[in-house]
């Protein structure tokens, strides 16, 4: 099944190892994880087989992104600690089975420094899908919203085309966040019935608020539709902030036509 739950904002209401029962009970056969480096592999382990889902994407170690700092991939001094991170993520994605891990790119504070940035960037993404497709682990990157996360270095899907344009490596691909873009560039539909076959994975939530479907503003019947008929053929992680408890905000599962995402996956790493 191609549908996942992103258990870093979904079933909260119980620590993270509880968290993938819940999602199996909630009709989930895969989840992602956005940071499970707090936990001990052989725990996540444990959780993953107990409950008899498939882990399909994890985030490198991102140093001090996620307390408001710069972060670590796009950050010039800090090639030794991204390259300490590929290897802490892979021995978490060998032991997990995940085939898709992501890359963020981080902040960039400085005025003026964004092209330094961006190239420290780039040097650093092929360094991971390099040491990642010997492994058929696909490397993905993300585009994230500057109203959210202001000075983000890559935050619209141009800048993502940009990228994989200019690297053209066979084992890198974007991550397209629903959310994410529908702020910075809107027609979310458009982009991806454009660019699917550069898509390694896609994450969705609604808008405003980052909440489950149909409770924004977003039309996911349309989203759907145009996803199932695009080149994608990865997985469709639902990951949203729920506006009440998990288990409450699952109507759209019933609501929306979900058969397609039935299909076998087509995403794997590339050498």
């Amino acid at each position: 099944m191609r549908l996942a739950a992103n258990l870093s904002l979904m079933f909260t209401e119980v620590p993270l190892l509880q968290r993938f029962q819940k999602a199996k009970d909630a009709g989930f056969k895969t989840v992602e994880i956005q940071f499970p480096y707090e936990e001990k592999i052989e725990d996540l382990v444990k959780a993953k087989e107990a409950a008899n889902v498939d882990v399909c994407l994890i985030n490198l170690p991102a140093g001090d992104l996620m307390q408001g700092g710069e972060g670590l991939a796009c950050v010039p001094g800090k090639e030794k600690e991204f390259e300490e991170a590929i290897k802490l993520g892979f021995q978490y994605a060998k032991a997990l089975g995940v085939k898709c891990v992501n890359v963020l790119p981080g902040r960039c504070d400085h005025a003026g420094e964004a092209e330094v940035y961006t190239e420290v960037f780039k040097k650093n993404l092929v360094k991971a899908a390099s040491a990642l497709a010997k492994h058929h682990i696909l490397v993905v990157f993300e585009a994230i919203n500057t109203k959210d996360m202001p000075g983000f270095l890559i935050h619209n899907t141009q800048q993502m085309l940009d990228v994989l344009t200019e690297l053209d490596h066979p084992n890198i691909k974007m991550q397209f966040d629903v959310y994410h873009m529908h702020i910075m560039d809107g027609n979310v539909d458009e982009q991806i019935r454009n660019h699917g076959h550069l898509i390694g994975h896609i994450q969705f939530a609604d808008y405003p608020g980052r909440g489950e479907p149909l409770s924004g503003n977003l039309n996911f019947k349309s989203l759907f539709n145009d996803i199932q008929h695009s080149h994608y053929k990865g997985y469709v992680a639902a990951e949203y902030k729920p506006t009440g408890k998990t288990e409450d905000s699952l109507a759209w599962m019933e609501n929306l036509d979900l058969d397609w995402l039935q299909t076998q996956i087509e995403v794997h790493g590339n050498g």
